[in-house]
């Protein structure tokens, strides 16, 4: 059934603004190129678009042309400005940009765990307040949020966790009173990085993967077909409540001790450092787990350092337990190693990781480091928000 006038103008105004936020400025001739569409219909479109405040012209074409150059025409970035968040037990870090996820300011401040709940947001929402002028902002459109924990699926709210901290359940709230015309969601930390992975990082080239958050909690998001996975109640890659070979007991439905966690977390990593006789100074606000293996990786790297090698093939030893059940299960075809310790550990870990899953399991997986640094959730944060900032402003008027 053919589409209406009104949806294939919507459908084509969809398809150009996409285009002018992949590729730049373009003029109406390129536009029509990519689009395939008539003249006179690329031209309607920009006289649209114009018109509603989505483009602008952005300047000239430089080709040499009889006549005057061709007009480009650009997305008008300031039409909308957005905030991201990466919220930790420690502390926030929080960036502004435009509708085209230019980044205008960056601010970040640690929270001391016995601020109190109060105290703690005040502090978190006059950081992004501060940003946001910075950033010459008068308002947000979006805001994204990433958190460690559990999302409700149907409220996309931060569910109570034990062991996070209240502040965190409170801060979206706080964040709405604050910038009541903003819409604000927040997401797991762990699935923003795997975004983020997907979008710009280590799994371009994957529609399929998962990633492993290896830092002071243990996580896994799950990508498959190029679909975040969430599961029914939020809760897909928990993986630091799986149970494991070597713990002394077995999780419960309230404490990971005796899960996967118990063996891989930044404590259990600590302590298997000192039995190796490895030690590392605290490298600021991270676990001091990704500062023992980063000085590993670095004295490994001579290949004469006995203690180095021997505490990073067995921290592989650990690590590989839980890759080779969620590979046994999930079959993605690639693992990410993520978090503050797997980013420590880079290719050092992930390929003594790779040969033991080669190893334990048939199924052929390659595993990789994250590229993306400390910025992962942050970056997975403003991608969202981005994203749903553009689906808000690019949709058709409702009629």
């Amino acid at each position: 059934m053919p589409a209406s006038p009104s949806t294939a103008r919507a459908i084509n105004d969809r398809l150009a603004l996409h285009l002018l936020q992949q590729e730049g400025p373009l003029t109406a001739g390129q536009l029509k190129q990519l689009t395939g569409l008539s003249r006179p219909t690329v031209a309607d479109l920009v006289e649209r678009l114009t018109a509603s405040g989505l483009i602008e012209v952005a300047g000239e074409s430089g080709e040499q042309r009889r006549g005057p150059n061709a007009k480009l025409y650009g997305i008008v970035a300031e039409r909308a400005h957005l905030a991201a968040l990466d919220v930790r037990t420690e502390g926030v870090a929080v960036l502004v940009s435009d509708l085209l996820g230019r980044v205008l300011a960056e601010a970040s401040v640690p929270i001391d765990d016995h601020s109190g709940t109060g105290p703690a947001v005040e502090q978190a929402v006059s950081l992004v307040e501060r940003a946001v002028k910075e950033a010459g902002a008068d308002r947000l459109h979006t805001v994204g949020i990433g958190a460690p924990g559990l999302i409700d699926p149907v409220g996309g709210e931060l569910r109570d966790s034990t062991g996070l901290p209240e502040w965190h359940r409170r801060l979206m709230a706080a964040l709405q009173e604050k910038f009541p015309e903003a819409r604000v969601g927040v997401e797991n930390e762990t699935n923003l990085a795997a975004l983020a992975e997907q979008r710009d990082g280590a799994a371009r080239d994957r529609d399929t993967f998962v990633l492993l958050w290896l830092g002071l909690g243990i996580g896994a998001a799950v990508v498959l077909d190029g679909t975040l996975r969430r599961g029914v109640s939020g809760g897909a890659g928990e993986i630091g409540f799986m149970p494991v070979p070597g713990t002394a007991g077995l999780p419960s439905a309230t404490d990971c001790d005796g899960g996967f966690h118990s063996v891989a977390g930044a404590a259990a990593v600590t302590a298997l450092a000192a039995e190796h006789g490895v030690t590392a100074r605290p490298a600021g606000p991270e676990p001091h787990a990704a500062a023992l293996v980063r000085e590993a990786v670095r004295r490994s790297a001579s290949g004469s350092d006995p203690a180095a090698e021997g505490f990073l093939d067995a921290l592989a030893d650990r690590v590989v337990l839980g890759a080779a059940a969620v590979v046994s299960v999930l079959d993605p075809g690639c693992l990410v190693l993520a978090g503050e310790i797997g980013r420590a550990g880079a290719d050092a870990l992930a390929d003594r990781v790779q040969y033991r899953l080669t190893r334990m399991s048939p199924l052929a997986t390659e595993v990789r480091p994250s590229t993306l640094g400390g910025g992962a959730v942050l970056r997975g944060a403003l991608l969202t928000a981005r994203d749903r900032a553009q689906d808000d402003l690019f949709a058709p008027p409702e009629r």
